[in-house]
């Protein structure tokens, strides 16, 4: 169930408001404004009416600063408690200007909303309940606050409308394709999560979200090893937020997806390159640098670089063997020790990016250990990755398809421009350039029968692929 926060202060007379104003409406002449959204399963038309911005409310439970709420948790916890007082408000309207990954920023996506408002006005309305709430809008809301602008024009959803109801129209609409502005990619995460946690399958939450089961399955992977890295984190009353790692999205699908594809080989093997990877992502490397990151990784070009503060000492070699399972009389396999001690470096730099990011809240020398201990880990990453990228492109001269891809773009590359020249001196063959893009079309339905049996967790190119061909056969 969805979190009801109750009915805001002016919500009786936004009530009355609302229905005088629907009345003047339908006694009007002309054609009327609609709204047209999905309630309950069903499309429906809402009627659109002009509402003062100043007597409306943000919605405490929007998905798109779910994830940047944390930014201060005692405005967080108020937030909770008294989600329509002034200073939450105040709070939502702050938030909804900022930039995701760094809630203390302006967002230049709202300057750019702002500009627009400021030039061409309000084109497509919000969507409000008929206690003044908004279920959609709520950026629109506060740039037009910032611009002193009077009012608003919004849909209003039915008398019978709920939290539930609220919960649900919301996503319907962020989620449309043509929607202006995205989730960012942690309040996707944590939108999925929570329709999960309502007992929906993957199946229903892909379709509602316009992708695939697969990825949603990938997305909850993400959001668990997230909140694990939160959770290691801590030190003392510090610890990093789930919006920290906004800006990692498409390193930690590839890590996803490598993960999957080790752990069929060997399942020790792929935690200890999920780890190093992850150090990697926490200390800020590039999406190409973290490719390199493969297993032996840490135990070939890191360990010997490593700073003495951050070395863990060698476990003893009965650990790597078995352990004795206490008043069973039986043994079970020892956890592998080479896990373990990627792991105690990766912890090792969370909690010391946790202290930096902390600011006045810790001791000045703790701050200062804790710049220390991130910057030599990441010099050891970095003097790490010049070997491993050597070795990384001499293995890559051995597969030969990523590169014959590359070669074909660039002859179509050529080609664009060669076009252009024929079309100059109108000197093209049109019949056998048609037939030369038949062949392409095959050449491309061959490469995406062999990319599905060879690639078991598709990229965002091979995806794309796979169902372009799907697309053309049907």
């Amino acid at each position: 169930m969805s979190t009801d926060f109750g009915r805001p202060p002016l919500a009786a007379e936004n009530q009355d408001r609302v229905e005088r104003r629907l009345k003047e409406m339908r006694d009007a002449r002309g054609v009327q404004e609609t709204l047209r959204i999905e309630w309950r399963g069903q499309p429906l038309q809402v009627e659109v009416i002009d509402m003062p911005v100043s007597s409306l409310y943000y919605n405490p439970g929007s998905h798109r600063i779910r994830a940047q709420r944390t930014h201060d948790p005692v405005r967080d916890r108020v937030l909770d408690e008294e989600a329509f007082s002034p200073d939450s408000q105040d709070y939502l309207h702050h938030l909804l200007q900022a930039l995701p990954a760094d809630p203390s920023k302006r967002d230049p996506d709202f300057d750019t909303l702002l500009e627009s408002l400021r030039k061409f006005k309000q084109n497509d309305p919000g969507l409000i309940t008929r206690d003044g709430i908004l279920v959609n809008g709520n950026t629109r809301r506060a740039a037009l606050k910032e611009l002193g602008e009077a009012s608003i024009r919004v849909g209003v959803l039915p008398p019978s409308c709920t939290w539930d109801d609220i919960n649900r129209v919301e996503l319907s609409l962020q989620l449309r394709r043509d929607h202006k502005r995205d989730y960012s990619y942690i309040n996707r995460l944590l939108a999925i999560d929570e329709q999960l946690s309502f007992n929906r399958t993957y199946a229903d939450i892909a379709q509602e979200f316009r992708t695939t089961k697969r990825a949603c399955e990938q997305d909850m992977w993400v959001l668990a090893t997230l909140r694990d890295l939160v959770e290691r984190s801590k030190s003392g009353g510090i610890q990093l937020q789930l919006l920290d790692f906004e800006d990692h999205q498409e390193k930690l699908k590839e890590l996803h997806r490598r993960y999957v594809k080790e752990s069929a080989a060997s399942k020790e093997k792929a935690d200890v390159m999920k780890e190093s990877r992850l150090t990697a992502i926490v200390l800020g490397f590039s999406k190409t640098d973290v490719r390199l990151i493969e297993p032996d990784f840490k135990a070939r070009y890191l360990d010997q670089r490593l700073p003495d503060v951050v070395r863990t000492s060698p476990a003893p070699a009965a650990s790597a063997g078995s352990v004795a399972i206490p008043g069973l009389n039986r043994t079970v396999r020892a956890a592998d020790p080479s896990v373990a001690d990627a792991r105690a470096l990766t912890d090792s730099v969370l909690k010391a990016k946790a202290l930096e990011a902390a600011g006045a809240a810790v001791p000045a020398q703790q701050i200062v250990e804790a710049a220390k201990t991130f910057s030599a880990v990441k010099t050891a990453v970095e003097d790490a990755l010049e070997p491993a990228g050597k070795d990384a492109r001499v293995r890559k001269r051995k597969q030969a398809a990523p590169d014959r891809i590359t070669d074909a773009c660039h002859d179509i590359e050529q080609c664009i421009t060669d076009l252009v020249y024929a079309r100059a001196s109108s000197s093209l063959d049109e019949e056998t350039f048609d037939e030369s893009v038949l062949k392409l079309r095959e050449s491309l339905a061959r490469l995406s029968v062999e990319s599905a049996r060879s690639i078991k967790e598709p990229g965002d190119g091979v995806t794309w692929l796979l169902r372009a061909v799907q697309v053309e056969g049907s």
